[in-house]
């Protein structure tokens, strides 16, 4: 998943785009979305064009021309095939690639296993579910190491918390 469309921006269509890239403008570099728009069954976003607003970006897609269509397209996640990502350096992941992952601390101890990742304003956090709900900073301070092999990552993290 690359981000998803909040909402409309103005009234000629366009819509804000909170992209999940880093840098958040290499959304761009990507011609064709594909989405679930409600109403419709999946279908490919050309974008004319964007650009930076704020903290997040400001796009104008293809078929999307007032505001009535910017709303109706709101909420739907964006994504690209998997052929279209770059290739990925070493200790780089894509997100998606880690839900499931099951999830200790430096001790060992077991908080769960990756459901999800949000983008909150300070960084993002991996949401793990286990006993209890952790929500993980992915920074370099708590991720310790991701070994693929055992789909398993682990954190400095105390489960109490």
């Amino acid at each position: 998943m690359l981000g998803r469309i909040a909402g409309p921006f103005g009234v000629r269509g366009w819509v804000k785009v909170i992209s999940f890239t880093d840098p958040p403008e290499q959304i761009l570099e990507y011609p064709i979305w594909r989405a679930d728009l409600p109403g419709a069954a999946r279908r490919e976003l050309r974008h004319y064009e964007g650009r930076r607003h704020g903290k997040g970006l400001v796009v104008r897609i293809e078929g999307i021309d007032d505001r009535d269509a910017a709303i109706a397209a709101a909420r739907p996640q964006v994504w690209v095939e998997r052929s279209a990502l770059p290739a990925l350096k070493k200790d780089e992941y894509y997100r998606e690639d880690l839900v499931g992952f099951e999830v200790v601390n430096l001790q060992g101890q077991r908080l769960g296993c990756v459901d999800h990742f949000h983008d909150l304003p300070a960084n993002a956090v991996m949401v793990v579910v286990g006993e209890r709900e952790h929500w993980v900073p992915v920074g370099g301070q708590q991720l310790f190491r991701v070994d693929v092999g055992q789909r398993r990552i682990t954190v400095d993290w105390d489960p109490e918390f």
